[in-house]
């Protein structure tokens, strides 16, 4: 159910089960996560600078694909941390800027699949939230975290206790994701962005998201990020794409970055 294709500097991941609103079995998560060691692999040997996560059909992702579970067995350790999470932390360290283009149902797996993606853009018709309550479930994939971190405490609650759901207009109203765009625009515009990012200086972007993950997961005050921002401009200094930078600005050109 996974598609990967790599061209001009862009590697774009296709969730294609949409029967089944591209929902993750163990198998679609292995296949997954096959995908990302693929891109990356190519991304050291320079052949990919970005990556697109989509989905086909009416839905982005509409989290764990539950049809055949037996909830008397299920080990839902093993599928989540012995799986998701593992690929979640894969997506998030990828070597290159990685971006998702969100629509229709973006829950549970689907969720942690964006939350694990450096830039998230979204229909404004998207659907997100903790629709559990129904299962005798919690939130999973990192949700608890991020609403947390992004909503506060009783604006997460509240999702989860009702099992409402929000608009993508309404999630990036809220903070959530970054833009929000009619569902016929999402795709065209992302793809047209993806493609400027690929063409860019890879090393400096790897290096902001970095230090941006620092800044969470560390908690970073300003003038410790300042330090982490002063080494890295040191260590960029002695690029190649830093001296094409300023080389293409004094001589008033496009830069053509390689790194």
């Amino acid at each position: 159910m996974i598609e990967l294709s790599i061209a001009d500097g862009i590697a774009e991941i296709v969730l294609n089960a949409p029967e089944k609103l591209n929902s993750l079995n163990e198998d679609g998560l292995a296949e997954l996560d096959k995908a990302y060691d693929d891109a990356a692999a190519a991304a050291s040997r320079g052949e990919v600078r970005a990556l697109l996560l989509r989905g086909e059909g009416r839905a982005f992702c509409a989290g764990r694909d539950i049809a055949d579970v037996t909830p008397e067995t299920d080990d839902a350790q093993a599928y989540l941390g012995g799986l998701v999470e593992p690929l979640l932390k894969k997506m998030a360290s990828f070597p290159a800027p990685t971006f998702a283009a969100a629509h229709g149902a973006c829950l549970g797996v689907g969720l942690g699949l964006l939350l694990a993606t450096d830039v998230v853009y979204v229909a404004e018709n998207a659907k997100f939230g903790s629709p559990f309550a129904k299962l005798g479930a919690t939130l999973d994939s990192g949700g608890h975290w991020y609403f947390t971190e992004r909503l506060g405490m009783h604006r997460t609650l509240d999702l989860i206790y009702t099992a409402d759901l929000m608009s993508g207009s309404e999630a990036v109203a809220q903070g959530l994701f970054s833009r929000a765009m009619p569902d016929d625009s999402l795709l065209p515009v992302t793809r047209e962005i993806v493609a400027r990012v690929a063409t860019g200086a890879t090393g400096a972007f790897v290096a902001s998201k970095e230090l941006v993950a620092h800044i969470r997961d560390q908690r970073l005050g300003l003038w410790a990020s300042m330090a982490e921002e002063n080494t890295e401009q040191a260590r960029l200094c002695k690029t190649d794409d830093y001296a094409e930078g300023f080389r293409a600005f004094q001589e008033k050109r496009a830069p053509v970055f390689k790194g």
